[in-house]
């Protein structure tokens, strides 16, 4: 039910441009989940009006981040019976990925498309109370590149982009989130291996 709801709405939604792509995402990412709905949605908003596809690509983006900052914003403030539909694992993995790296994994969430548990980090990330910059920034960054990726798509192949969103979304973002994390891990390396350089060094010195 709740499935149909959200295409009926989803719908309607589009009537209404760019205001509509903005509160599409804003409740997928908040309230109303609409699964690859704004994702399909966005593709043919930018199809129908190329030259405008950055345009929907920001207020789905913006919608998207506002409304996780919504959940954000009431776990933070005790509004953990939200988990009532995640799994007890799903929710200790994510508040493990977070503890470690917070900017990091809430960046793979955003990006990941369903059925990762993106409200799980979300929610968690506002339990464990994230640094608010840090959350912001990271979705901004996630969202806006899924977001930039279906529009351009829209843009540039018309209606057929919704074909191939359906067939590749899934393993082109597993590529993505893996350069990421790559990077990532490759960042942290290149830091320990400094940080242990500079150790010896002094090491050294202090023995001369």
């Amino acid at each position: 039910m709740l499935k149909s709801i959200s295409l009926k709405l989803g719908h309607i939604l589009v009537l209404y441009g760019g205001w509509g792509l903005f509160a599409m995402s804003f409740l997928d990412s908040s309230l109303i989940p609409f699964p690859v709905v704004n994702d399909l949605a966005l593709i043919v908003m930018a199809s129908k009006r190329p030259a405008l596809w950055p345009l929907y690509a920001l207020a789905s983006t913006l919608g998207s981040v506002g409304g996780a900052y919504l959940l954000y914003g009431i776990a933070r403030g005790g509004g953990k019976f939200l988990f009532r539909k995640a799994t007890p694992q799903s929710i200790t993995n994510a508040q493990h990925w977070l503890e470690r790296n917070d900017l990091l994994a809430i960046l793979v969430a955003a990006l990941l498309p369903p059925p990762a548990p993106y409200k799980v980090f979300v929610l968690s990330a506002g339990v464990l109370r994230v640094n608010a910059l840090n959350f912001g920034l990271a979705l901004m960054v996630g969202r806006g590149l899924r977001f930039a990726a279906d529009a351009w798509l829209g843009a540039h192949y018309g209606i057929q982009a919704q074909d191939y969103l359906r067939h590749n979304l899934g393993w082109a973002s597993l590529v993505i989130v893996a350069v990421i994390v790559g990077l990532a891990l490759l960042q942290r390396w290149i830091g320990t291996r400094d940080a242990g350089h500079g150790t010896s060094d002094t090491g050294q010195g202090t023995r001369r």
